[in-house]
Parts: structure tokens; sequence; C-alpha cells
């Protein structure tokens, strides 16, 4: 198990910089953006991928996740989404979820992660949506099962997929063990749900985790891990039971001005509580309170 930082908190630096940020606060892995301004794909030639893979092997630092959500470079947080009226923006995303795994293979990254076919627009059905991102995946599944990578959905507020009842529901009829789940504990919390018996009930699907506190309100804006109203040992617990292994990355976009402040604080709240759960994390403590 190892505990990254995304590098989707640090939009106002170049990959190459962020891995040196997050290096140096002492974590062992990172979480990519797969999008602008880090590694959309498109803009990453052989060289710039070989020289990324030099630098996280300087480091040390396994890659934790592909983060394949977003979509600035071309849009914005959701769209185009799995699940449009319009079929060429659905394209698009079918061709991003293609070349991320193909950047994962490249890295050596055993997963992705994608939205939960998106927001409900163009007066689309519910029942519509869900049939249209089966059909998404239908594409990318035969290519995620040639490389061995997993293909993670992530359930967020607002979104076709939110919460446990809805992740199931869609999970059900997927027949291949390349698609799985991408579980953000602050998701769930903003659902609803007890984040620590969400993750029992779905813990077969489960291939990475995403970390970050949530407000007593559940509103979904991520924030400093201390800073809300999460039981962080309570999930950590379950883990430990379980016996999860997957990776761990904590997911603090919104502090663009400070990620390495906002990194270094969640880090020093988050290690004693791993430690009391049991869970070895890889991450050099000490480094973090530097």
């Amino acid at each position: 198990m190892i505990f990254g930082y995304s590098t989707n908190a640090f939009v106002k630096s170049d990959l190459f910089d962020a891995v040196e940020k997050i290096a140096g606060l002492g974590f062992r892995g990172v979480e990519i953006m797969g999008d602008r301004p880090h590694l959309y794909p498109p803009d990453f030639d052989e060289n710039k991928m070989v020289r990324l893979k030099e630098l996280l092997e300087r480091h040390r630092l396994a890659i934790t996740n592909i983060n394949s959500f977003t979509l600035f470079a071309i849009g914005d947080t959701y769209l185009p989404s799995w699940i449009e009226a319009d079929p060429k923006r659905r394209e698009v995303r079918i061709r991003h979820t293609l070349d991320s795994l193909e950047v994962a293979r490249f890295l050596g990254c055993e997963n992705i992660s994608v939205p939960p076919g998106g927001p409900l627009t163009d007066g689309i059905s519910r029942e519509t949506a869900v049939r249209l991102f089966h059909k998404g995946l239908e594409r990318v599944i035969p290519l995620a099962e040639e490389l061995g990578i997993k293909i993670l959905i992530e359930p967020e507020p607002n979104l076709l997929m939110e919460n446990t009842p809805e992740f199931k529901s869609f999970i059900k009829d997927i027949k291949s063990n390349a698609v799985g789940l991408n579980f953000d504990i602050g998701h769930f919390y903003c659902a609803g749900e007890n984040p620590a018996t969400a993750f029992e009930e779905l813990f077969e699907w489960i291939g990475h985790v995403h970390i970050e506190d949530i407000a007593p309100s559940r509103l979904h804006a991520h924030l400093i891990a201390g800073h809300g109203d999460i039981r962080f040992i309570d999930v950590f617990d379950t883990m430990k039971r379980l016996g999860y292994h997957g990776d761990i990355s904590l997911e603090l976009y919104p502090y663009v001005d400070t990620p390495v402040e906002a990194g270094r604080e969640s880090l020093s709240y988050l290690m004693p509580i791993f430690a009391q759960a049991g869970l070895d994390v890889g991450t050099s403590y000490e480094t973090s309170l530097k």
C-alpha cells in the first residue's frame, strides 16, 4: 500500500515540478492528472514520457493512479462525457480513456480512474445514460484487459452514479474484471453514507482510494485532512480488517495556491491515524514535518 498525492493540486506548476514537490513532502506515491496542465496524452511524446519515468525512478515514487476524470484540455471537469447525446463528444471521452490506458502501460501504472458517466444533460433519461455508459465501456474494456490495467469508476455527487446502490446496480451488468471502483472517501460521505460502511459493502470492486476531508454539511468541497468531519480511523480500521492492499491518493485540487502546505498538513494529520489502524503506507512521516 502506497500513500500518494495527486498532482491536480499543483495546476500552477508543470508536471515535472509537481512531482518534485510531492517527493519533497515525503510521499512515496503520486497520482498523475491525465489532463492539462499535466499529462494530457496528445501533449506527451515518447521523450517526455521517458523523462517523466526517469524522474519518478530517481525519487523512488510509485504512480498510484492515472486520474483521467477531467478533460480541461478540450472541455471541463465533466464534459465531454460518456453519456452526452452527441456521439462525437462521447467518442472524445472514449478516445481519452484509450489513450490514458496506453499512458498507464508505458509508466507501469495498474489503474486509471474515470468519471461515473457524467452529469445528466440534454434531457437524457437515466436509463439511456446507463446504456450509453455501458456501450462506451465496451469500447475500452478490450484494451484494458489486454494491458492488464483496471478502469476504475469514481462515483461523485450530482453525477450518474454518486452512491453505493447506484454503483452496485451499474457494475452488476459489467462482465469484465477490468472495471472496478475508485473509492473516494469524501464523495461517499457527501452522498450521506458512512464511508467505512460503504467501503466494506463495495470492497470487492475497490482498486484505488481517494482521500480528503469534507465539512459536516456534507457539501462537496475537498478539505485538508482534519478540517472536516470524516472519521478516518473508522475507514482505515475497515481497510485493515478487510485486507485492502491497494494505494491511496490525497486529492486536494481546491488548494492550487498552497498545495505544498495543504499536503504537508494533511500528511501530518493522517500518518498517526494510519499507524493507529496498523496500515503501512510507505511514506516518510519525518520528511513531511520538515
